[in-house]
């Protein structure tokens, strides 16, 4: 528990070894990635918050026990996956705010509209049309942002 945090990066090492690191930093309350392609990697890849596969080199048992594989082999798509990793949870929490706050601001109009005039204003139809129009531009206009680089000074989210 003392030296796990001064690793910095940890080759041809046990499958214990490896499983133990993770455990440790895990039981600190780091966010844990491990990279892996062989029948060795696999319990520290099932263990660790986000296992990362090799697509090409990599064995079956490696691929089903991580959460990510990557294709290419290429140590450096890990970063460009992380990148547009955030920018979709990004893009989904903004879409998932708009949806929030129209819906809820017409169900209050609509509320409020009923209790004053004694009848609703608007049918279940005309709402769901009124949701379906909404939502389709909403979706058009906020899920397709790219990732910028603050994104990856963003911390992790469990």
């Amino acid at each position: 528990m003392e030296k796990v945090e001064k690793i910095q990066v940890m080759a041809r090492s046990s499958p214990s070894d490896k499983l133990l690191t993770v455990q440790c930093l895990k039981q600190k309350g780091q966010v844990i990635a491990v990279t892996g392609d062989g029948i060795n990697d696999a319990p520290a890849l099932k263990e660790a918050d986000i296992g990362l596969s090799m697509g090409i080199q990599g064995t079956e048992v490696a691929k089903e026990s991580s959460d990510i594989i990557i294709l290419d082999d290429n140590f450096a798509s890990v970063a460009i996956v992380l990148w547009w990793g955030k920018c979709i949870y990004t893009n989904i929490q903004n879409f998932i705010q708009f949806l929030l706050t129209v819906n809820v601001a017409a169900l209050c109009i609509n509320f409020i509209a009923a209790m004053s005039a004694g009848e609703i204003p608007l049918t279940t139809v005309q709402l769901l049309w009124g949701n379906l129009y909404m939502n389709t531009f909403a979706a058009l206009s906020l899920v397709p942002e790219r990732p910028t680089k603050e994104l990856m000074a963003k911390p992790p989210i469990s």
